[in-house]
């Protein structure tokens, strides 16, 4: 299905020369191509899906921000090197490009930091490069390092405050490229990819054309259906939900396992045994005066009132732990004769 905008001349008298009219008219013409409205009509439910619940598909949208790099920079060096792409055949393009777009998508699946880079970077060029193309239309953006400058400025700011603040920001990634798949597919359907046109334009420094009514229709579609995109995921899909939460969760299991693995693996530390405390009763320890009086009794030795004395005064340790000594005969003392 194409549209053209038709600018209509016409010669208002003899000899005065034609008068070119600026009359952009909307002609539909009905002439569908499978694999373009195929691929438009998929890049559409892609569109509103991202817009709508981006945040919720947070490793999907990991993986196709590496897969666009990827791919965008395969046909950037395509285009500068025109030898290249002439030797090489569309099935080897198109498998070259596959192969290096699903490796960045799967490296910036797997590292989510990488991921977020990607994503800041590709929100502040879509930002950077629509509001360039509208400033375009009312003022002439020359040299061409001015608009390759902005690019790069907004760029680099958005990718560093997506790092800082990564939910909000990925939730307005996903509904500005939402919004911006949308307009596209919308633009291709009505205009045949006016926008992009303006944009490509604008970076060789060529004099842009003016838009029709129906491309600055199109163009207001994405700053209304990006901040729509952003409330409703911010107050309804993408509640209660985050990402870094989602990686811890499942980062405990495998601890678990790991722990239990290990302690499977190696056997306890040996650790030394307290022997258990004695019990201590009386009489188990004798004092050392008490034996050496009755050896003096039986040996024969020592005088009876010695003995007497210090049988009297001889003492046990009755609790060895805390020391205390009694008189092992408290009664009335033992006489010899």
């Amino acid at each position: 299905m194409a549209v053209t905008s038709v600018y209509v001349t016409e010669e208002l008298e003899p000899g005065a020369g034609l008068t070119e009219v600026d009359m952009c008219t909307l002609e539909i013409n009905m002439k569908y191509e499978v694999i373009p409205s195929t691929v438009c009509s998929i890049c559409l439910s892609f569109g509103l899906i991202y817009c709508f619940f981006g945040y919720r598909c947070f490793k999907m949208v990991m993986f196709f921000s590496g897969f666009m790099s990827g791919t965008a920079s395969v046909l950037l060096l395509y285009h500068k090197e025109p030898v290249l792409d002439a030797q090489l055949g569309l099935e080897t393009k198109t498998g070259i490009g596959l192969g290096v777009a699903v490796l960045c998508g799967l490296m910036t699946l797997l590292v989510s930091t990488m991921g977020l880079i990607l994503s800041g970077l590709q929100l502040g060029a879509l930002l950077s490069l629509a509001t360039l193309a509208v400033v375009g239309q009312f003022h002439i953006l020359t040299p061409v390092w001015v608009p390759a400058s902005v690019v790069l400025a907004a760029s680099i700011i958005t990718a560093v405050l997506t790092l800082q603040w990564q939910k909000l920001f990925t939730i307005i990634y996903t509904a500005v490229f939402g919004a911006t798949t949308v307009m596209l597919c919308l633009d291709y359907l009505v205009g045949m990819f006016m926008l992009p046109d303006q944009v490509y334009d604008m970076l060789c420094e060529v004099t842009l054309r003016p838009l029709c009514w129906f491309n600055w229709v199109i163009t207001g579609i994405c700053p209304v259906l990006s901040i729509i995109g952003v409330l409703v995921q911010w107050r309804f899909t993408a509640k209660g939900i985050s990402h870094r939460q989602a990686a811890h969760k499942k980062q405990k299991p495998y601890a678990k396992k790991y722990r239990h693995r290990e302690s499977v693996r190696k056997p306890p530390p040996h650790r030394r045994r307290r022997p258990p405390p004695l019990k201590r009763y009386t009489g188990d320890v004798l004092a050392p005066s008490y034996l050496q009086s009755l050896r003096e009794r039986q040996m024969g030795t020592g005088s009876s009132t010695s003995s007497v004395s210090t049988i009297t005064h001889t003492l046990i340790d009755f609790d060895f732990e805390t020391g205390s000594m009694v008189p092992l005969t408290a009664s009335s003392p033992v006489f010899t004769v």
